[in-house]
């Protein structure tokens, strides 16, 4: 019956240090590297969130962490009803979290607590049951804007005091709420 040898050159194969390098270059190296290749996932492709207040309340409680993808905009266009974080327009050193509910061109108005868009209503299921909310609007967005509403109304300061939200303030889509464990979730 023939042999068989393990071939040491082979891919998946493990090895000792190359020779003249100890196993803590080795560990040192492969500690730069995962830094290194973590700073470019948090820089441009994932990044956590804390939420320090009850404007997105049911859908995100104060104190709940998440997760906003840096990158799901540059392959889809942002949709009614995506949770996205930006940068404040009044301060872009604060980000804020709130859902989308105007796209650029649509004329938006808030009446007897239901949202209309180009006067028919969008049904809004994520709203705290029993949530009623003042008149607004209607507004016509502006292209390259959108209208974004926190899902508590009446505690939310959202584009209802500062406009709608110019497209490159835009940081990324939520997508999971990571913490507390109890409440981990996908969002959307």
């Amino acid at each position: 019956m023939p042999e068989v040898e393990q071939d040491r050159n082979a891919v998946g194969s493990f090895s000792t240090p190359a020779k003249g390098k100890s196993a803590a270059v080795e560990i040192f190296e492969s500690i730069i590297i995962a830094v290194l290749l973590a700073a470019i996932i948090r820089i441009f492709v994932l990044a956590p969130f804390y939420i320090p207040s009850g404007s997105m309340v049911p859908t995100l409680l104060e104190g709940d962490r998440i997760i906003v993808s840096k990158i799901a905009y540059r392959f889809w266009e942002p949709k009614r009803g995506d949770i996205v974080v930006f940068k404040y327009p009044r301060d872009p050193s604060r980000d804020y979290v709130k859902r989308l509910v105007g796209l650029g061109g649509e004329t938006v108005a808030l009446k007897n607590s239901r949202l209309y868009i180009n006067g028919q209503e969008v049904p809004e299921k994520y709203l705290p049951p029993g949530l009623r909310f003042g008149d607004y609007g209607p507004i016509r967005v502006p292209e390259g804007h959108y209208l974004m509403l926190g899902d508590n109304r009446n505690v939310s300061e959202d584009s209802r005091y500062w406009g709608p939200l110019p497209e490159k303030n835009i940081i990324g889509k939520a997508l999971m709420i990571y913490w507390p464990l109890h409440r981990i979730r996908l969002l959307n």
